[in-house]
């Protein structure tokens, strides 16, 4: 039926913001493992992992949206897929604990989307007015500094994705998909076609969970890192 169906084009762009994150992982871990100075905190570099993070959190949106038209579902739906998607979130920070308790992830993406979804929930049938909210809260969180800063300035960790500006961000994502596929149902033309970026796209959250420790394994077992 037309509204299970799943949109190639968004699972794509999926697909290419797994194959940027891989790549920005990779640089990170000869950074961080093999002492390499490949300068991932500035330059082309950092605007890769900005954008890659971008790119997934747009998505995030656009596919809670898809979700919603496909299947409105009261609260308790979004509470529960939420708080799964934090609960891996809170995984990885345990997992960061015990290998990294100097920079251990506290707040990472998984959290914020986790939350994300949860907070979203009463925006979900908006179109302009999520675009103006998110616009707002993207603006605010750019420009102001202390107050919506979670933790002090001597707080060191790997990922953090504070609400200011990036659930604007989601709420964007929003926005493009109440517009571009209201009903779920595209609302451009766009031939039916599949392709391995699309594969991957649909198996975004497995390959985020496990792709860390593959990279780092395989860099061991080649002795690029020691």
């Amino acid at each position: 039926m037309e509204s299970k169906r799943r949109f190639w084009e968004v699972d794509a762009l999926r697909g290419i913001a797994i194959v940027m994150m891989i790549a920005f992982h990779l640089a990170f871990d000869l950074s961080y493992f093999g002492g390499y100075d490949i300068g991932i905190h500035s330059g082309l570099l950092f605007y890769l992992g900005r954008a890659t993070a971008s790119i997934f959190i747009l998505l995030a949106g656009i596919s809670l949206s898809l979700s919603h038209s496909r299947s409105a579902a009261g609260m308790e739906r979004y509470l529960i897929k939420g708080l799964k998607i934090f609960s891996w979130g809170l995984l990885i920070t345990m997992a960061t604990i015990l290998f990294f308790p100097a920079e251990f992830i506290v707040f990472g993406i998984l959290h914020f989307i986790g939350l994300s979804i949860v907070l979203a929930y009463p925006f979900l049938r908006q179109k302009r007015w999520n675009l103006l909210l998110g616009l707002s809260i993207i603006i605010i969180g750019l420009s102001i500094q202390g107050p919506l800063i979670l933790f002090p300035a001597s707080f060191r960790t790997f990922d953090y994705f504070p609400i200011f500006p990036w659930f604007g961000l989601f709420l964007v994502g929003i926005f493009l998909g109440n517009s571009l596929y209201p009903d779920h149902t595209r609302k451009f033309r766009l031939p039916e076609i599949s392709t391995p970026l699309s594969t991957l796209g649909r198996h975004s959250l497995l390959i985020y969970l496990i792709h860390q420790p593959v990279l780092i394994a395989l860099l061991y077992v080649l002795g690029i890192v020691a």
